[in-house]
């Protein structure tokens, strides 16, 4: 049987118990026992550090002030020392490993294995071997092993690790699946369309293990703290343990080193060198579970002082599911002007573009041709232009035709809180189609939780015309919003409110947000799973459609920094006022020991606090 430290401390711990209380008069030999038992590789390592040239790290610290207890008489506080040093390193070891766990568990989300389909055989392959364009199956039961589309089987998939969704998203022929979905029901075969190492789920776990890179503000200084703090207090501890005695008579000089042998137990960093960092660690991963990616302790920092937030609306704070509610026409056919204007909107992805398309296609049927625009160009801001059938066509905003000198036809019954998009042939007006977006339905929620928090400051920048984003704002509640805006207009307005001195985190959909993620304090994408651009461009990825796992992120933020400043603040304090009672012989060894291990213990019990909130209660 592998003898553990565990083993070692439990024997130890009989014997230190047995020699304080039973076996007085051999209480120097099973001290000694006892020590051998549990500190013998602190000893070995001590010594390989020293000829290393390290000889101010923590093995070699307990050890000197475990050997110097024995050497003035006190060897139960010499087993002390190192007992109780190796039980703080269990429960670090413990404390990390248990943190780790809530991220680690996205590994069992790869697949590996995945079955490749071929000429109607299955043969299992490794997932890093599948090329995009090969089918796959992927049984009940089974991870989705790479990013694809549906073509054939219907089934439903447990997304909750990837977007925190916690129903199953039904999905049929056409469907897009991301790696690390879970079926639940039927056999499917998909159509890869990603590479094993662009795939979500590789995505994800890249992310997440380079996260610990971006450190924050506060890790920083710490591990610069720790990298004096040490020396200065081995170095106090020689000159109390040598100058004190050159004047004060009547104190032993046993007393003295006593005093400085506690300076070492207490110069160990530990409490704040592995409690901080592991504040964070557990705050990203307490997060990771809702579907929530924070791509460092330095975003999470940033987070917790933001005091204003800025929304993209589309695909945010509204659905970004578009549905046509009205056609205007003047003097052309409605499926003559679906037709038109769908072949110029084709290739864009825009959700509104696709609202035509799709619109067109319910609506068509086997006698209509499809149209082929040409010469596509795209009016930044405004809409497009084309050629169809040898007519020049304007698709987009009222400012589009009015640029390009086209009469407008007004009409009465005109519902403006609609995105409308305005239509010319041969720059004769021809029609105004009326599309709706709704609000999410949890945006109302989100916002109020904000306000709770502390965040009022809470604006909207939209493209779209002002009566829409009119209603969405005051729907919703927000401070204030800006409409018409072209992109780069956005970024403009968002430059204003950060010369204005505030904190901004920036929320969007990832689709031509970068320069406004990127400009803010932190930027925050919605709806990024499978997004390789939403996922590239910001700090916080939120994998699904929620917006309330926002209020959750920014709860947490906080915490996790309370717990932070908790930490630093009880272990340098604690340690300083123990080295003052030592030194004026108010404290004893035992004192020492609690502000190295039991201040190291407090404070690792602290930073795990972030991973028992309930997902309910961030």
């Amino acid at each position: 049987m592998k003898i553990t430290r565990i083993h070692r401390i439990i024997v130890s711990l009989f014997l230190f118990v047995l020699g304080l209380t039973l076996l007085k008069d051999f209480k120097l030999y099973i001290m000694l026992i006892a020590y051998i038992i549990i500190g013998h590789d602190i000893i070995i390592k001590a010594i390989k550090n020293i000829f290393k040239g390290s000889f101010l790290d923590e093995t070699f610290l307990m050890a000197i002030a475990s050997i110097g207890a024995f050497i003035i008489g006190s060897s139960s506080e010499g087993v002390a020392v190192i007992l109780f040093f190796q039980i703080g390193e269990a429960f670090e070891s413990y404390a990390v490993n248990k943190s780790k766990r809530s991220i680690k568990s996205l590994m069992s989300l790869k697949s590996e294995v995945a079955h490749l389909v071929e000429n109607s055989t299955i043969v299992d392959k490794d997932p890093t071997t599948i090329k995009i364009g090969d089918i796959i199956l992927v049984k009940p039961g089974e991870r989705i092993a790479l990013d694809g589309i549906v073509i054939e089987g219907n089934s439903a998939l447990d997304v909750s690790p990837l977007t925190g969704e916690s129903l199953p998203l039904d999905v049929s022929i056409k469907s897009t699946v991301l790696s690390g979905s879970l079926n639940i029901n039927s056999p499917l075969k998909v159509k890869v369309t990603k590479s094993y190492e662009n795939s979500t789920i590789s995505r994800i776990l890249e992310l997440v293990e380079s996260a610990n890179e971006k450190k924050s503000k506060n890790e920083i200084f710490i591990k610069k703290f720790a990298k004096y703090y040490t020396p200065i207090v081995v170095y106090s501890a020689l000159l109390l343990a040598t100058i004190p005695p050159l004047f004060i008579s009547g104190v032993p000089y046993s007393t003295w080193i006593y005093r400085a042998l506690m300076f070492l137990v207490v110069s160990c960093p530990c409490a704040f060198v592995v409690s901080i960092p592991l504040s964070y660690f557990s705050g990203i991963g307490a997060i990771s579970k809702k579907g929530v990616l924070v791509k460092g302790s330095i975003y999470l920092e940033n987070l917790a002082k933001v005091d204003t937030i800025v929304f993209d609306k589309t695909g945010t704070l509204t659905e970004g599911k578009f549905t046509i509610n009205n056609i205007l026409c003047s003097d052309i056919e409605k499926i003559e002007l679906l037709n038109i204007v769908s072949s110029v909107e084709r290739l864009s992805t825009h959700p509104i573009a696709n609202s035509i398309v799709k619109e067109f296609e319910t609506l068509k049927d086997s006698t209509i041709k499809d149209y082929i625009a040409k010469d596509v160009k795209e009016i930044p801001g405004q809409g497009l232009k084309a050629n169809v059938n040898n007519k020049e066509v304007l698709v987009g905003k009222k400012a589009l035709l009015e640029n390009n000198n086209v009469a407008i036809k007004e009409y009465e019954n005109l519902d403006t809180t609609n995105s409308l998009i305005y239509i010319s042939i041969n720059n004769e007006f021809k029609a105004i189609i009326s599309i709706g977006d709704k609000i999410k339905a949890n945006s109302k929620e989100t916002i109020k939780k904000l306000r709770k928090n502390g965040l009022n400051n809470l604006v909207m920048l939209s493209g779209d015309n002002f009566e829409t984003a009119e209603k969405v704002a005051t729907d919703l509640g927000l401070s204030d919003f800006k409409a018409n805006l072209l992109p780069e207009d956005k970024v403009k307005e968002l430059d204003k409110i950060i010369k204005q001195g505030h904190k901004v985190a920036f929320v969007g959909d990832g689709i031509n947000d970068s320069p406004a993620l990127a400009m803010s304090e932190v930027g925050i994408s919605m709806g990024a799973a499978g997004s390789d651009a939403a996922i590239e461009a910001s700090d916080v990825v939120i994998m699904g459609e929620q917006l309330n796992n926002l209020s959750s992120v920014i709860r947490l933020s906080k915490k996790t920094m309370r717990i932070v400043k908790e930490n630093a603040i009880f272990a340098i304090g604690i340690k300083f006022l123990v080295m003052i009672l030592g030194a004026l012989g108010l404290a004893n060894m035992w004192a020492a020991v609690f502000a190295d291990v039991g201040v190291t213990f407090l404070a690792v019990l602290n930073a795990l606090r972030m991973l028992s909130f309930k997902s309910n209660k961030i």
